[in-house]
């Protein structure tokens, strides 16, 4: 690893001084950060990250490597990585590579021995932050705010089908915002065939897949700069049994006459508190996300809170009063994190797509 410095420069006019690891490449993005002690590798590859530079708050990462089964993408998009620690001589025994090899090889602008906690807690006071990684003590960040077309850089191109090879088996399209592959996977396991499309899929075009259900994924940026497809969306909804995770989830909020709003940090680890509200039970959850759905904005008439978040209250989840509908802002699929949200997934399909209700409009 290369002890050579190397700064982070952020518009609040701090200065965080670490070392770089790997190629020195200067990059700029919105400074967010991450509590979950595992799970390095997921939240690298998690496209939800277009456009940020993560902080990974525990203080050593990188010591179980890196292995060729947990990507979330087929490659990373976030824009930088920083750590306190990184591990050099990682032991797994199904690690393929070390962290160092992976930010080399993906070319990600990384720097080791900053200061992470004392970067939570300027994120934490000022809320919006935005940096940049450079060789340059004296240099100063150019992006100030969320880039408006996050989710183009992230969504597949054209569709792909996964099938389990199962007789009759559940057809689900999962509309690419920025997917999680093991979203994809959760849903094959438990015996459905899957078609990923374009986050931009027409309502025709997915009528046309004639689909069991539909499911809106997780993504980056402000939900806001997609509210173009709020029309698309709701006519989709009105027409299969839809669920949506994430920035899904505030997709489908939004086209139903809801607004969102963008928290003070954000929700960024694997184990938040939510707390189911028709059965009382709290789950630990895995979350990355830095918007909500605004509960003020909610049709309480048609829709129903089913889920909030037990530190601050947030909306965690929407359930439609009469039709076959429902959203969640955590991540069941459930890498990186517990396992305590998978039953969601099971519940879409039990109670959703196996009646056959695909459309209720």
């Amino acid at each position: 690893m290369q002890t050579t410095k190397g700064y982070l420069v952020l518009n609040t006019g701090d200065v965080l001084e670490g070392k770089w690891i790997g190629s020195p490449i200067h990059t700029e993005g919105e400074l967010v950060f991450n509590t979950a002690m595992t799970g390095y590798q997921e939240v690298m590859t998690d496209p939800s990250y277009a456009g940020q530079i993560v902080t990974m708050t525990y203080p050593l990462i990188g010591n179980y490597g890196w292995n060729d089964m947990d990507y979330e993408s087929i490659k990373p998009s976030l824009k930088g990585f920083l750590v306190s620690t990184i591990s050099q001589n990682p032991e797994h025994y199904e690690s393929t590579h070390t962290l160092i090899n992976m930010l080399e090889e993906y070319q990600i602008p990384a720097l080791a021995e900053i200061d992470t906690r004392a970067l939570t807690r300027i994120i934490r006071e000022h809320g919006e932050v935005y940096g940049k990684i450079t060789s340059y003590v004296n240099d100063q960040p150019a992006v100030t705010e969320v880039e408006s077309n996050l989710v183009s850089t992230v969504s597949i191109a054209e569709k792909v089908t996964y099938h389990t090879g199962l007789p009759e088996a559940p057809h689900v399209v999962v509309i690419d915002f920025g997917y999680k592959h093991s979203i994809a996977k959760s849903l094959v396991k438990l015996g459905c065939d899957v078609t990923v499309v374009p986050y931009h899929t027409s309502f025709i075009e997915i009528q046309s897949i004639d689909p069991d259900g539909v499911l809106l994924s997780n993504g980056p940026g402000d939900p806001q700069a997609l509210a173009h497809l709020s029309s698309n969306i709701k006519q989709i909804s009105e027409n299969f049994p839809t669920m949506g995770i994430c920035l899904g989830h505030q997709l489908i909020a939004l086209a139903h006459g809801a607004t969102t709003k963008r928290l003070p940090y954000g929700h960024r680890g694997s184990n938040h508190p939510v707390k189911d509200l028709q059965t009382g039970k709290v789950m630990m959850t895995s979350q990355n996300h830095g918007y909500v759905v605004d509960d003020t904005t909610v049709n309480i008439e048609q829709w129903d809170v089913s889920h909030i978040n037990v530190n601050d209250q947030s909306v965690e989840g929407l359930k439609h009063k009469t039709k076959p509908l429902m959203s969640v802002q955590f991540h069941p699929e459930a890498h990186p994190g517990p396992i305590d949200a998978h039953h969601l997934f099971v519940d879409f399909i039990q109670q959703y797509i196996t009646k056959g209700e695909k459309q209720h409009a």
